[in-house]
């Protein structure tokens, strides 16, 4: 899902938005379960009498409501001259790191994380100071060869 919005800091000027997600759905597959489980047992007291029932039904919908709430909480993008993290309700930034500041960007994908094809962009400062993180994202080498192409910039034509 790509939103169109253009990112505006007075010191920055406008930028384009190249790239823009919030995290995937599978970053939250474990709360997914849990709220299946709940939800079966839910049905299995209901079906048997237990007055419990109804309450573990609830709580399953209300882990799912959870879930829909907390993963837009981050608004992840690659702008025309940075990577920006900011927050999903209220566009207010959280961190960014401008294109030129960028020096190593690591994937990191568990076991689960890889079956699910998301996994984390750890974004490293040149002078190492500061980290940006794009968590559960899909398909995490892909973004991460994006976001080395957009800072490397456009490709210079050979003269001759």
């Amino acid at each position: 899902m790509l939103r169109q919005f253009r990112v505006t800091k007075p010191s920055q000027g406008d930028e384009a938005v190249i790239w823009a997600a919030y995290p995937s759905w599978g970053q939250f597959a474990w709360l997914y379960f849990i709220s299946l489980a709940a939800a079966l047992r839910g049905v299995m007291f209901y079906a048997f009498g237990v007055p419990a029932g109804d309450a573990w039904v609830g709580g399953a919908a209300a882990l799912l409501a959870c879930a829909a709430f907390v993963r837009h909480w981050a608004w992840y993008a690659i702008t025309s001259k940075r990577l920006v993290v900011t927050n999903g309700y209220t566009r207010r930034e959280i961190n960014a790191v401008a294109l030129d500041e960028i020096g190593e960007i690591d994937v990191n994908q568990g076991p689960i994380a890889t079956v699910l094809g998301i996994g984390t962009l750890k974004v490293f400062t040149k002078s190492g100071g500061r980290v940006l993180r794009f968590r559960g994202v899909r398909d995490p080498e892909s973004l991460k060869n994006r976001i080395l192409a957009v800072a490397a910039g456009p490709p210079v034509a050979a003269e001759g």
